[in-house]
């Protein structure tokens, strides 16, 4: 759906290219979200649980969400062809769905699943402007990792009793350091110097030193973000 808007977007603009023209040094603050999931997550099997739920005996893998920050540079070869080149901290990871189960006579919630990590993303990227400010991009990113938590939140009743436990757990050494993947995606550039910037990571790269349920990870993240882009 947002790819579509953006392409009637640019199909109505009265002027159709890059605003700036060849030769010219951009650069761009932006701030956005992500969407994560890595591959090849496992279930969470509950059969030693008397599990009440969903219909299901496990917790299934789910997208988990994020942040990022960060800043590019571009340089236009053409008034059609820019190189760019950024540096931002990007959340990834993966997931679970919430589910409640039941232990012996206590009643458990488990809340907010999820692995968290932390990157420094390095993206190179070719940026092809099909129309005045629409622009197709693909490129290399590199990335290494400051941060890796398993998290999630534990409420139960027991005896009329409430109580509630968040788990942080750092899991840094059973991820690699570093992370390559190809972003590809489009932006579009505003009248004004806003640009909104859309693009999907595809993982090359394991990002597991050691395999969950015996099979290799890789990340899988989209990114939303809004910039400001001006001339050097």
């Amino acid at each position: 759906m947002f790819l579509m808007a953006v392409l009637v977007m640019a199909t109505l603009s009265v002027s159709a290219q890059s605003r700036f023209d060849q030769g010219t040094l951009t650069i761009q603050p932006r701030i956005g979200g992500t969407a994560s999931l890595m591959s090849n997550m496992p279930s969470i099997p509950l059969d030693e649980f008397d599990y009440k739920g969903n219909n299901s005996s496990d917790i299934d893998p789910k997208p988990t969400g994020g942040g990022t920050i960060g800043v590019d540079l571009e340089y236009m070869f053409t008034d059609r062809l820019g190189l760019q080149a950024g540096a931002l901290w990007g959340q990834a990871g993966s997931g679970w769905d919430d589910v409640n189960f039941h232990v012996e006579k206590e009643t458990v919630k488990m809340r907010d699943l999820k692995i968290e990590t932390d990157y420094v993303n390095v993206p190179v990227t070719l940026n092809y402007y099909i129309a005045k400010g629409l622009a197709l991009k693909a490129g290399v990113q590199c990335s290494f990792l400051t941060r890796a938590k398993f998290k999630f939140s534990v409420s139960g009743e027991s005896e009329g009793v409430n109580s509630k436990t968040d788990y942080d757990i750092d899991i840094k050494d059973l991820f690699n350091n570093f992370d390559l993947s190809i972003p590809v995606g489009l932006s579009y550039e505003f009248k004004t110097p806003f640009v909104i910037d859309a693009r999907y990571n595809i993982g090359i790269s394991k990002v597991n030193k050691e395999s969950f349920g015996g099979k290799d990870s890789r990340n899988g993240v989209f990114t939303l973000s809004f910039g400001y882009k001006f001339s050097l």
